[in-house]
C-alpha cells in the first residue's frame, strides 16, 4: 500500500441521513426468510382455495334446491336465489309462484332468527300469526321435522287452520290436511300439529313426545311459564341436519304479561340476543360443571323481536285499522298500537307512578314504628315485606324478601338474618291458611314460631284490602303526597304492583291467577291496625317540650 492510497475503514459504512443499510445477511437467514414466504404464499393458496370450494358448495346446494322447489314445491330464500346463476334464476323464475314475501323489518328477523327461542311480540296487526304458520315450514322437506303449533282453546285456531290451508298445499303440492287429529303431513313425511293447551294440566299431553319446532300463538294468554317451560322438554331431535326452534307471539299485558316481560323483554334491548336466565333470579341459565361438551358454559340464546303496525304495510296503507286502535282507551291504544311493554292490561291500580311512589333508600329512624307482613309459598314465591310508620301515619316499605323453595325453618333463617340491626317489630302478619293442619304434623306458622320468628293471623279481606291499598297509593290532599312510599330496592313489589291485572269475574278484586304474591303481603300490611302507633299530634307535642339547663356552662 502506498502513502497515496487512503486507509480502509473498518466497520459498516456511516449512512447518510435518511439512507437505509443495505447490508448483508447470512445464508442461513436467507432461507428462514424464502421458507417463511413459501409458507405464507401456500396458505393464502389454501384460504383462497377453500373459499371458493366453500362457495361451490352453496351453489351446488341452492342449484339442488332450486331443482327440488320446480318439481315438488317448498320455500326458497330470496339470499341464496340471488346466488344462483342467472340460467337457473332464470327456469326458477319461470316455474315458480311467490307466494308469500316476508315484510321488510321485523317479520324478516324473525323468519331468519337462529336464536333458540325468540317472541315476536307488540302491537295487533304486525303480521305475527301469519309469520308464525311461515316459520313452522324451515325443516317441511326433512322427513324427520316434526312441529307443534298451539293456541289457549282449539277454536281460537280456526283462523290460523284456515290461513295454512290457502298456503301450504301451494308451497308444498301434495301437503295434506287431517281434520280429526288437525295435523298436516307434508310430502316428505314432515308432519305440523296444530293443537291448544288450556290449562297447565294439559301441557302433559305431549308427555313422551318429541318436536323440532315448537309454536305458541298468544303467549299472552298463559298467566304463568309454566306451559312454555314444559314444552321445552318436548323440544329435541337426533337428526344434526335440523336446528330446535321455539317461537311464540304476543300482545303487551294479558295475565301472561307479567312473565313474558321478565323472560323476554327485560333482560336485553329489542333485536339484541341475549343468554336465556332465570326469570326469578335473573342469573343467566348454565350447563352443570359436569357436562361432557359445555361444563358451566349458559345454555341456549334468546331474543325479543318488536312489531308495530306500520310493519305490516298491508293494514298500515289504509289507515283504517289504524283508526279503530286509535279509538281506544289509552291503556289498550297504548299497547296495541305502540306495543308498549309497560302497560298493563287493566291495570287494578292505576294511581300507581314509578316517579311518586318509589324513592330511593335512605335510613329509617329508629323510632318509627315496623310492620312486618307475609305471604308464604314453597313453589310459589314467599314475600316478606317490610314497612315502617312515619309520624303522619304514611307507609315506607323500605325491605322485601322475595324467593321460592323455602322451608319454614329456613324462611326463618333468612328474615332473623335480615332482622339483626332492626328494632322489634310492632306488628307481624302472615296469611291465615299458615296456620292450617293437615294431620298431626307442625302447620308453617308453628314451624316459623319455632324458629324465633313470630307472626298472627292477617286480616284477609280482599275487597277492604284493595281499597285500603288504592287509599295509600292516592295522593293526601293535605299534604299532597301519596301515603305509601316503597323503596326502589323492594323490585319485586316495584314490578309486579302496576301490571297486576284486575279479575275478570270480579271487577273488585285482582286477577288470583296472575303474579300477586307482594300484593298480598302488602294487603296484609295495609290491613294492619295502626292503634296506638306515633302520629303527626304527637310528635308535634314532642317538639314543643322545652329544655332548660341548670348549670348554663356545662349545659346539663
Amino acid at each position: 500500500m502506498t502513502e497515496s492510497t487512503p486507509k480502509r475503514k473498518s466497520g459498516r459504512p456511516k449512512l447518510k441521513d435518511g439512507e437505509k443499510g443495505n447490508y448483508h445477511v447470512s445464508r442461513v437467514e436467507k432461507k428462514k426468510r424464502a421458507t417463511r414466504k413459501r409458507i405464507k404464499s401456500l396458505k393464502n393458496a389454501e384460504a383462497k382455495a377453500k373459499k371458493k370450494l366453500d362457495s361451490l358448495n352453496d351453489k351446488s346446494a341452492n342449484i339442488k334446491h332450486a331443482e327440488k322447489l320446480m318439481r315438488s314445491g317448498g320455500l326458497a330464500v330470496e339470499e341464496n336465489v340471488k346466488k344462483l346463476p342467472k340460467s337457473v334464476r332464470a327456469r326458477l323464475d319461470d316455474h315458480t309462484q311467490i307466494l308469500f314475501n316476508p315484510n321488510d323489518g321485523p317479520q324478516t328477523d324473525f323468519l331468519a332468527a337462529p336464536e333458540k327461542e325468540v317472541l315476536y311480540g307488540g302491537a295487533a296487526g304486525g303480521g305475527k300469526s301469519f309469520a308464525m304458520l311461515m316459520d313452522l315450514l324451515r325443516y317441511a322437506h326433512n322427513p324427520n321435522h316434526r312441529a307443534l303449533l298451539l293456541r289457549r282453546t282449539l277454536a281460537e285456531l280456526t283462523e290460523l287452520i284456515d290461513q295454512s290451508r290457502k298456503i301450504y298445499p301451494q308451497a308444498f303440492p301434495g301437503a295434506i290436511f287431517r281434520e280429526s287429529k288437525n295435523t298436516w303431513s307434508f310430502p316428505s313425511g314432515a308432519t305440523a300439529l296444530f293443537s291448544y293447551v288450556d290449562k297447565d294440566t294439559d301441557a302433559a299431553r305431549y308427555q313422551g313426545q318429541s318436536f323440532t319446532w315448537i309454536g305458541i300463538d298468544e303467549l299472552g294468554h298463559y298467566p304463568t311459564p309454566y306451559v312454555w317451560n314444559y314444552l321445552r322438554s318436548r323440544l329435541r331431535t337426533t337428526d344434526t341436519t335440523i336446528d330446535t326452534y321455539m317461537r311464540a307471539s304476543a300482545n303487551p299485558g294479558g295475565s301472561g304479561g307479567w312473565w313474558i316481560k321478565k323472560m323476554f323483554i327485560d333482560p336485553s334491548p329489542p333485536n339484541d340476543p341475549f343468554w336465556a336466565t332465570d326469570i326469578d333470579t335473573g342469573k343467566i341459565l348454565l350447563h352443570g360443571i359436569n357436562h361432557p361438551q359445555r361444563p358451566g358454559q349458559p345454555l341456549f340464546q334468546r331474543r325479543f323481536i318488536p312489531a308495530r303496525l306500520t310493519d305490516n304495510p298491508h293494514l298500515a296503507e289504509s289507515g283504517e285499522y289504524e283508526a279503530m286502535l286509535l279509538s281506544l282507551p289509552e291503556v289498550e291504544r297504548r299497547r296495541l298500537l305502540e306495543g308498549d311493554w309497560d302497560v298493563a292490561d287493566g291495570a287494578a291500580f292505576s294511581e300507581f307512578d314509578r316517579a311518586v311512589h318509589v324513592v330511593e333508600p335512605f335510613e329509617i329512624p329508629y323510632n318509627w314504628p315496623r310492620i312486618r307482613a307475609a305471604d308464604y309459598g314453597y313453589s310459589s314465591p314467599s314475600c316478606v315485606l317490610w314497612g315502617a310508620v312515619d309520624w303522619d301515619n304514611n307507609f315506607w316499605i323500605y325491605r322485601e324478601l322475595y324467593s321460592s323453595g323455602y322451608t319454614g325453618e329456613t324462611l326463618a333463617a333468612m328474615i332473623t338474618a335480615l332482622e339483626e340491626f332492626d328494632p322489634p317489630m310492632n306488628v307481624s302478619v302472615l296469611d291465615g291458611a299458615c296456620w292450617s293442619k293437615h294431620g298431626t304434623g307442625p302447620s308453617i306458622a308453628e314451624t316459623l314460631t319455632r324458629n324465633g320468628v313470630r307472626f298472627i293471623p292477617a286480616d284477609k279481606n280482599r275487597m277492604a284490602g284493595k281499597i285500603e291499598l288504592h287509599r295509600r297509593l292516592m295522593m293526601n290532599e293535605k299534604t299532597g303526597e301519596p301515603r305509601m312510599r316503597i323503596f326502589s330496592t323492594c323490585t319485586n313489589l316495584v314490578r309486579t304492583l302496576p301490571t297486576l291485572p284486575l279479575s275478570r269475574t270480579n271487577s273488585e278484586d285482582v286477577d288470583t291467577k296472575a303474579e300477586d304474591h307482594a300484593y298480598d303481603a302488602l294487603r296484609y300490611m295495609c290491613m294492619t291496625r295502626q292503634t296506638g302507633l306515633p302520629h303527626a299530634g304527637m310528635m308535634n307535642r314532642v317538639k314543643e317540650q322545652t329544655y332548660t339547663p341548670i348549670n348554663q356552662i356545662f349545659g346539663y
